[in-house]
């Protein structure tokens, strides 16, 4: 099994209220988290942005949402179950180099 050093990166979905493809995204990321928690996979906190909130985000990210970022991982457009659990398979499940 994959070891992961602690603590886990957040798993942050930017999105904005009223947007349909942030929901879906939203539903889909907890449909993942909860499909890892039943295999007792790590699990990254989950973090909810309102880039309506925050003028530098709005201005950067309202033609992109739903973004996602994981770690040095980032989707654009995130709308896609399959991208989203690669995403999370790729940041944390990934084996973890070691020194010797």
């Amino acid at each position: 099994m994959p070891t992961v050093t602690t603590p886990l990166p957040d798993l942050v979905l930017y999105a904005r209220p009223g947007c349909e493809l942030c929901d879906e995204t939203r539903a889909a990321i907890e449909l993942l988290l909860g499909d890892r928690r039943a295999r007792g996979l790590p699990l990254p906190t989950f973090i909810e942005r309102d880039i309506d909130a925050d003028p530098e985000l709005h201005s950067r990210l309202f033609d992109r949402i739903p973004v996602v970022e994981l770690g040095v991982g980032r989707l654009e457009l995130a709308t896609s179950v399959a991208r989203l659990r690669r995403l999370l398979a790729d940041i944390l499940d990934a084996p973890v180099a070691t020194t010797a």
